[in-house]
């Protein structure tokens, strides 16, 4: 038996995927079908009858097969992407949406990475074109190609541009792109269809494309014994008046039934309970409504959504396998525990700490960081702990970069000696926790050029001469760089002076005089008159390794600090034509 292709939406904030969603299901429920559309626990499931009443001629070249689409109804869920099932993941197919007058934001690009690394088909929603200046709404024109058409030139010129902007970003990420009237072959060409969520425009089109790839492309994937024993994968835990803790699950493989035992993986091991109780909400409730009503049922099949209720489901989280227990509960206890494993898995020797609220979080959140090559020492599902903090402490004294916890979808811990990012959205946390790092790797960098002697060029005044030797005591402008106490000084001929000691400005000793200053000098060890005169040029005497690091962090230094270790080189390779090289 062919099931439903399980459809989820991805896309940026404020792009229009709950809109969207809710734009399909109105569509469904307008087209007045019995049981047009059915609210199942976290999806919604669109039959065929409604996706033929609604798509209505654009279907008459297409014979659809697959009984409906089940909607995953999650938009902003954090674990919607990346919500597993055995074998791959949940999602058969996506929508991606982005608002056609912005184009590609962060967190756009960031679920095309997870959809190109799960290789998960999908369909882009250029979405809002309602918002084009000058667009007319037609009120009894809800097919597309007739929509744009009927839009004034201008209209449709600056449609076009922004269309063809957006096929472009899509290029730039990998994906060769076009409009969906005008491909030949969905399986090189990422189909893209202008709608708008508000109108409605483009719906049918949107059902008829995301229909006809699922059953062309996928129908092997969605073939199913709906006799089997169910296979699912948990959404969320929710506390429920009357019944206490439920588990709201879809099941994408099988059917599950009360009484049935299940085995659901857990952090360590794998949990097994008996089903009490199994509730579907009534047809057309809006499950994000608290007042939803719901009816006990005593079986579902793939693929749907239902409410369980079983005892000892305390240490369950959210993203983990469900199995219904036949005969082999060993070999079932092994195949979803793999699963868990595969993620909640201490990776590196030497990284960072990762915690998510879900599995599905936690695998989005390894996957893009692995992109971008940030090691993971540990990953774990549920809150941070003293352990984890720990964990990062022992990382931050082998490498204070990776010294840090990064939490996605978590409640952040009040007090911890080490940095602690959490953030709602992935693209954000890695984005927060690469700029500490930069401003880290600035402060090591800057703490190690404190500890080299400091590029300087410094003039000794006329008429500033407070004492001639024993120490000399003169007086000076610092010409470029910046003066530190204890700086070893040589001529412009490259040949070693003295030591400068104790700095005073106006009588009061300081520790570094920078730029445009004029300062009293200690000169230990030289006569004025001799080996110093005044209206001399001295530099600072640079070690060559320490020159090596100046070059190494050059983009911390001053121009004229630049210049200086020029001049400097020029003078030491007088002498050694390879110094500092």
């Amino acid at each position: 038996m062919i099931r439903q292709p399980i459809v989820t939406i991805m896309g940026h904030v404020d792009h229009g995927k709950t809109l969207l969603l809710d734009s399909i299901r109105g569509t469904a429920i307008a087209a007045k079908e019995a049981g047009g559309i059915t609210q199942a626990i976290g999806a919604s499931i669109i039959p065929l009858t409604t996706i033929k009443n609604v798509c209505k001629d654009l279907l008459k070249n297409i014979k659809l097969t697959i009984p409906g689409l089940l909607f995953i109804d999650t938009p902003g869920h954090a674990a919607f992407t990346n919500l597993r099932k055995r074998g791959g993941n949940l999602a058969d197919i996506a929508i991606v949406v982005v608002d056609i007058n912005e184009g590609l934001k962060p967190q756009t690009i960031e679920s095309l990475e997870i959809l190109k690394q799960y290789k998960i088909p999908f369909i882009v929603a250029a979405n809002k074109i309602d918002l084009i200046q000058g667009w007319q709404v037609q009120a009894n024109q809800k097919f597309l190609i007739q929509n744009i058409s009927s839009q004034a030139e201008n209209v449709q010129r600056d449609f076009d541009k922004k269309f063809y902007e957006l096929i472009g970003h899509l290029h730039k990420q990998g994906f060769g792109g076009d409009r969906f009237d005008k491909i030949d072959d969905y399986t090189k060409t990422v189909a893209v269809v202008p709608t708008s969520a508000k109108t409605g425009a483009g719906v049918p089109e949107l059902l008829m494309i995301l229909s006809g790839i699922a059953q062309k492309f996928l129908e092997e994937n969605l073939k199913t014994d709906v006799k089997g024993p169910g296979r699912g994968t948990i959404l969320e835990i929710k506390e429920h008046k009357g019944i206490g803790k439920a588990l709201d699950v879809i099941i994408y493989d099988g059917s599950i039934k009360v009484g049935d035992k299940i085995l659901i993986a857990g952090l360590h091991k794998p949990i097994s309970t008996r089903i009490k109780a199994l509730f579907e909400p009534e047809a057309h409730a809006e499950m994000r409504e608290k007042k939803s009503k719901f009816k006990s049922v005593k079986e579902v099949h793939a693929a749907n959504g239902v409410r369980i209720v079983a005892p000892g489901i305390d240490d369950v989280v959210a993203g983990m396998p469900v199995a219904v227990i036949s005969n082999d509960e060993e070999k079932v206890s092994e195949e979803i525990q793999k699963e868990v494993e595969s993620v909640v898995i201490n990776t590196e020797d030497l990284g960072i700490i990762i915690k998510a609220d879900a599995l599905g979080s936690l695998e989005a959140l390894s996957v893009l960081l692995k992109e971008k090559n940030i090691p993971v020492k540990k990953a774990g599902i549920g809150p941070v702990t003293k352990k984890d903090i720990n964990d990062a402490e022992a990382v931050k004294d082998k490498d204070p970069l990776l010294g840090a916890i990064l939490g996605f979808t978590i409640p952040k811990p009040e007090k911890a000696n080490i940095p602690i990012f959490v953030h709602n959205v992935i693209y954000k946390l890695i984005e927060d926790f690469e700029e500490w790092q930069e401003q880290q790797k600035k402060a090591i960098q800057l703490s190690a050029l404190d500890k080299l002697t400091k590029p300087c060029k410094i003039e000794l005044l006329k008429g500033y001469v407070f004492r001639q030797s024993n120490p000399a005591i003169v007086g000076c402008e610092v010409i470029a760089g910046s003066l530190k106490s204890n700086t070893p000084l040589m001529h412009k001929d490259g040949k070693m002076l003295t030591t400068a000691k104790g700095l005073q400005v106006e009588q009061k000793n300081v520790e570094l005089a920078e730029t445009g200053k004029q300062v009293a000098v200690e000169l230990p060890g030289v006569i004025v008159g001799r080996q110093v005169k005044e209206g001399d040029i001295l530099y600072s005497a640079i070690p060559e390794e320490d020159f090596k690091k100046y070059k190494e962090f050059k983009e911390y230094l001053s121009p004229d600090e630049k210049e200086v270790l020029k001049e400097i080189a020029l003078i030491m390779r007088e002498k050694n034509p390879v110094w500092g090289i």
